[in-house]
C-alpha cells in the first residue's frame, strides 16, 4: 500500500504557485499526493484533491465546517504525514490532525511569514502569537523562510517542534532568465506598450497588505518629469476597485494599467524596467525574487522579507512603508540614470541564486526524508 502525504492550505492556488516541484518529488518517491484547500483547481502530480471550505478570516463561520470536514478526511485516509501552509490552512490543519498525530502521523508546518514581527501592530501579537505558541505542541516540524521568523520560531516552539530554515519557496531561475533588448521590445509591441515607456511592474494580489496605493501616489508625483511612466499592476484582489478609483481621482488613467491576473508573468517582468513591492508584511517576497532573476532593479518597502532580498544601492532600494516621497525619488533616480539598471539587475540575479528552486527543493527533500523515515518506522511497528 502506497504511503500518503497531504498538503493543506487555505486556497488551492497556493499549491499551483509554490508546491508543484514538491508534489512531483513525492510521486517520484512512490508516495500518493493529496491536497486539501478551498478551490477546484486540477493540478499536476496530485492523486486526489479535496475541496475544503477554509476561509482566510479566522472569524469566518465556515471554518468550523472546514475543521469538521478535514477531520473526517484525516480519519478516512490515514496519511503518513501532513504539510500545512498559509495561516488558516495551518491552524485548521493542525487542529484537525491532533487525533491522527497520536497514531503516528507527522505534522509539518511552513510559516510563510508570521503575522507577528518586530514592529507589528499590538493586535497581531495579541491574536496570532498565542495561537502559534499553542499550536506548536501539535507540530513536529516548523519550517520558516526568513531569518527573523527562524529565530522567533526557535523561541516559540522551545522543545515542542523541530525548527528549520529554508531559503523561501524557490524561484525558477530558468523561467525568469533575462532576455535581450530585442525580445523586450517585441513583448512591449505585443502588449501594446511603446518602446520608449518607462514601465514599472508591481506583481501580486491587490489587497491592503500589498499596499499598492503607495505606488499610485508616487506615480502622481512623477508624471511631469517622466511623462512616459507606466505603472503596471499584475494581479487581482479585493482592493482593485479602490485602486482604480484612486487612479481616476489622481487623473492617472494614462499612466496606471491594471493587467489583472497574468499567467505569463515572466513576460511582464521581461518588458518592464523596474519592479516594485510595497507590502507592509512579507515573509520573503516571491515577486521580488522573480524580478531579480530577470535582472530587474527592485524598489521595496522595508520589512523582514524584503530586507533579506534587497541590498540598498546594490540590486535596488529600500524605502519606509508609506514613504511615498522616497519611492518617487528612487524611481526618478533610476529613470535619470538608466545606466544603473543593467548593473543592479545583474547584481540581483546573482543574489537570487541563493533562493533558486533547486536550492529550496534540495533542503526540503532532506527535511521530508527525516519524516518519511519516521513514518516508515511507525508503519513497521504498527
Amino acid at each position: 500500500m502506497k504511503k500518503k502525504v497531504l498538503f493543506c492550505a487555505t486556497v488551492d492556488y497556493h499549491f499551483k504557485a509554490f508546491h508543484l516541484p514538491y508534489f512531483r518529488w513525492f510521486q517520484e518517491q512512490g508516495w500518493e499526493v493529496h491536497t486539501a484547500a478551498n478551490g477546484q483547481l486540477k493540478l499536476p502530480y496530485v492523486n486526489q484533491a479535496h475541496s475544503i471550505p477554509i476561509q482566510r478570516s479566522p472569524f469566518h463561520v465556515r471554518n468550523r465546517l472546514a475543521y469538521v470536514e478535514l477531520k473526517k478526511l484525516l480519519a478516512k485516509e490515514h496519511y503518513d504525514f501532513i504539510h500545512c501552509h498559509t495561516p488558516m490552512g495551518s491552524v485548521i490543519g493542525r487542529l484537525a490532525a491532533k487525533g491522527t498525530r497520536k497514531k503516528g502521523t507527522k505534522v509539518l508546518y511552513t510559516a510563510h511569514g508570521f503575522h507577528f514581527w518586530q514592529g507589528a501592530p499590538l493586535q497581531n501579537w495579541l491574536l496570532y502569537y498565542p495561537i502559534e505558541r499553542f499550536l506548536a505542541r501539535y507540530t513536529d516540524a516548523l519550517i520558516t523562510i526568513n531569518g527573523e521568523d527562524f529565530k522567533r520560531a526557535d523561541r516559540l516552539s522551545k522543545e515542542r517542534a523541530s525548527v528549520y530554515y529554508v531559503p523561501g519557496m524557490g524561484v525558477d531561475m530558468k523561467r525568469f532568465a533575462p532576455v535581450d533588448e530585442n525580445e523586450k521590445q517585441r513583448l512591449r509591441a505585443a502588449y501594446g506598450f511603446p518602446s520608449e515607456d518607462f514601465i514599472v511592474l508591481c506583481a501580486g494580489e491587490l489587497n491592503t497588505n500589498k499596499n499598492q496605493g503607495m505606488l499610485i501616489k508616487a506615480c502622481a508625483q512623477l508624471t511631469r518629469k517622466i511623462p512616459n511612466i507606466k505603472i503596471v499592476f499584475a494581479g487581482e484582489g479585493t482592493m482593485r476597485p479602490n485602486y482604480e478609483k484612486l487612479t481616476r481621482q489622481l487623473h492617472l488613467e494614462k499612466h496606471v494599467h491594471f493587467a489583472g491576473f497574468c499567467k505569463q508573468i515572466e513576460e511582464w517582468m521581461h518588458m518592464s524596467d523596474v519592479c516594485v513591492s510595497t507590502s507592509l508584511r512579507e515573509g520573503l517576497g516571491m515577486n521580488l525574487l522573480e524580478a531579480m532573476s530577470a535582472e530587474k532593479p527592485v524598489i521595496a518597502t522595508e520589512n523582514r522579507g524584503h530586507c533579506e532580498l534587497v541590498k540598498h544601492g546594490v540590486n535596488g532600494f529600500l524605502v519606509k512603508p508609506q514613504d511615498v516621497n522616497s519611492l518617487a525619488d528612487y524611481l526618478q533616480q533610476l529613470y535619470d540614470k538608466k545606466d544603473q539598471l543593467p548593473l543592479m539587475g545583474k547584481a540581483g540575479r546573482s543574489m537570487a541564486h541563493a533562493f533558486a528552486q533547486e536550492q529550496t527543493v534540495s533542503v526540503m527533500e532532506e527535511i521530508y526524508t527525516i519524516y518519511m523515515d519516521q513514518a516508515e518506522k511507525v508503519i513497521q511497528h504498527a
